[in-house]
């Protein structure tokens, strides 16, 4: 199977383009988000093609896996053939809606053609899916390996532009989770964030890594922490867990689906948040018990064959 999709989410993609399928990734001379192609900081397969955009309208496509609203036009632009009507096509929707989670209609709401995959139960819950056909297939991680040492005293958070997202990714409770271990903030655009919060170094390092450096460095915090208010299920959290990490996340989206009991400490308590991270901090060996539990309970709902089974299982409904 020949399928045509953009490179949007690295991390997901990676974990997608592992199947036994042809994966044609557009490219664009500048390689902007329309045309991002191969990844440059994830290991891909050699059957992972980039096409130049231009050259679309040649390409043998069986199907089309959507990710943004304006690849329905971009695709019948530089394809020739409209998706859901000439060329299968399947909207793969990684967020929880962004307004209000009872009254946020779907781009694709009012089509039937093409049909809606979202990556949790709780994101196609939220949204109102109107006549879209939908399906859920839970994200699948690429086992990074057992790589916890908790040799650091520091509780580790991932966060993408954590100034700009603010309350939404749980920036304003930077300063309190501090108050019980220091915060290594890693991801996107962090340069400023402990100025912007009014915190010292000590208290809040923020650094932006390469991809392959990322996870031992994790690692080596004793703690995971999630404070995370409104996003879809974060995928940090779970290559966290992956890792072996204990997690400490706020009890919001599909956090508790993905965290059970024993795997970590999940709540809306400010108190008991802190109170958890607290004891992690002060005890390495009940760290490393429920963060070998996390692994388990990781590796027994978001491993890769899991994933890519179920996505063979939609692929051959939508053929």
């Amino acid at each position: 199977m020949r399928i045509l999709i953009w490179h949007v989410h690295g991390s997901w993609t990676t974990a997608f383009v592992q199947g036994p399928h042809t994966y044609l990734l557009p490219v664009t001379p500048d390689r902007g988000p329309d045309g991002l192609g191969r990844a440059r900081t994830w290991d891909w397969p050699q059957n992972v093609t980039e096409v130049p955009h231009d050259r679309l309208r040649e390409s043998d496509i069986d199907l089309v896996v959507l990710q943004r609203p304006h690849e329905i036009e971009l695709a019948h632009r530089w394809t020739g053939r409209r998706p859901g009507l000439d060329v299968p096509a399947l909207y793969v929707e990684h967020n929880s809606p962004d307004g209000s989670p009872t009254h946020t209609r779907h781009p694709l709401a009012d089509r039937d053609d093409v049909p809606i995959v979202h990556v949790t139960h709780f994101n196609r819950l939220m949204w109102d899916n109107g006549r879209a056909p939908t399906a859920v297939v839970e994200h699948g991680i690429i086992d990074p390996g057992p790589l916890w040492t908790g040799e650091r005293e520091r509780a580790a958070v991932v966060v993408n532009e954590p100034v700009r997202r603010g309350r939404t990714t749980g920036t304003d409770l930077l300063p309190l989770l501090a108050k019980a271990a220091p915060l290594d903030v890693f991801g996107m655009r962090t340069e400023q964030l402990a100025a912007h919060l009014g915190m010292s170094e000590q208290e809040c390092r923020a650094r932006d890594l390469p991809q392959g450096e990322l996870h031992p460095q994790m690692a080596r915090c004793r703690v995971y922490v999630h404070p995370v208010r409104w996003t879809s299920l974060g995928l940090s959290l779970l290559e966290a867990m992956f890792l072996g990490m204990p997690v400490v996340a706020l009890d919001t989206t599909e956090v508790r689906e993905a965290v059970p009991p024993g795997a970590g400490v999940v709540s809306n308590r400010l108190d008991a948040l802190t109170d958890a991270v607290r004891a992690f901090l002060t005890d390495r060996e009940h760290a490393a018990a429920v963060g070998r539990a996390a692994r388990e309970a990781a590796l027994a709902r978001y491993g890769l064959p899991r994933f890519l089974d179920d996505w063979e299982h939609l692929l051959k409904e939508v053929r």
